[in-house]
């Protein structure tokens, strides 16, 4: 799509969104003059949308500025809105997120065929929610979302979602027996936070951690330790924290300390309780503060859902 037409638009030009308005009102459905107002509106959107998304990132970084910086002044805060706001409108000149262009195959009367796919242009992972797909997996963790690849395993990687499971599902099935729970529900939930095992979080030393929970460490915790800079939720808001999570010796024993875990925690005697009702589980799972990730539990059902997980675990009840 070319967007020449917002190479020297300014972002505080009102007079831009009048001439659009006034070329839209002027223009029959099918003429060109209508496809160019339609393109123009569409960029407009996509200049919006940028500047939302700028403004998110100013939010979530606000939590490591410092108070007592100059620059942290409401004069420099007013300078970097409108910087952002111009560069929302550069970046949509340029088609860099492609939404401008998939708004017009959308809304153009001969765009009925399309694939979003063919138009979006990043290549960028969001990482839990993707992992978990089958793109190459999800919020990451969802308790964390993780933010770098820097710190997961070097070892032990699987190469896809079914040989996850194969390695995951006996362990899972004699831990989940402890407290009735479907075996099944262990092995989701570990694939949503470790993206099918190729993200466990690694020690220091770049071997792997076997935390398939993302379990974190506190006090009472007198085993092994690996530490990674995470994402987490407060109030609705990603914020980065370093955090120190639980490390094993084997997938085994992570498995059984998840159990361990729940049993030893009061607030998750409701989960315990509903172990038999899969759903009704992970709700109270998260309900109780599991994961700071809103969407939690019901990531977990869409993965139980998931075509690989149904037929390896039925291939291994058999």
């Amino acid at each position: 799509m070319d967007t020449n037409h917002l190479d020297k638009q300014n972002f505080f030009d009102l007079g831009n969104l009048d001439s659009l308005r006034q070329s839209a009102l002027k223009s029959d459905a099918s003429s060109d003059a209508s496809k160019e107002a339609l393109k123009k509106a569409a960029a407009q959107f996509e200049s919006i949308f940028t500047q939302m998304l700028l403004k998110s990132m100013r939010k979530a970084n606000e939590a490591f500025e410092d108070k007592d910086s100059p620059f942290n002044t409401s004069g420099v805060k007013f300078f970097e809105e409108m910087h952002d706001q111009q560069l929302s409108v550069e970046l949509s000149s340029n088609g860099s997120l492609g939404l401008a262009d998939l708004i017009v195959q959308q809304l153009s009367p001969d765009g009925k065929k399309f694939m979003p796919g063919s138009v979006l242009r990043t290549t960028t992972e969001f990482n839990s929610d993707r992992r978990v797909s089958g793109v190459e997996q999800s919020d990451t963790t969802t308790k964390t979302v993780e933010t770098t690849s820097a710190n997961e395993q070097t070892e032990n990687r699987f190469d896809d979602a079914e040989s996850f499971i194969s390695t995951v599902w006996e362990h899972a099935k004699n831990a989940a027996e402890k407290i009735g729970l479907n075996p099944a529900v262990m092995v989701a939930q570990a694939a949503l936070e470790t993206g099918w095992g190729k993200h466990i979080i690694s020690k220091a030393d770049g071997t792997s951690s076997n935390n398939l929970f993302n379990i974190k460490s506190d006090k009472s915790w007198q085993g092994d330790k690996a530490s990674k800079l995470t994402l987490e939720f407060e109030q609705g808001v990603p914020v980065k924290k370093q955090a120190s999570f639980r490390s094993y010796q084997s997938i085994k024993e992570s498995v059984h300390d998840f159990v361990d875990f729940l049993n030893e925690n009061p607030r998750y005697q409701e989960a315990l309780e509903n172990t038999a009702e899969p759903a009704a589980f992970l709700d109270s799972l998260q309900k109780a503060g599991y994961a700071t990730d809103p969407n939690y539990a019901d990531k977990i059902k869409q993965v139980l859902k998931r075509v690989e997980l149904q037929s390896v675990a039925a291939s291994l009840v058999r």
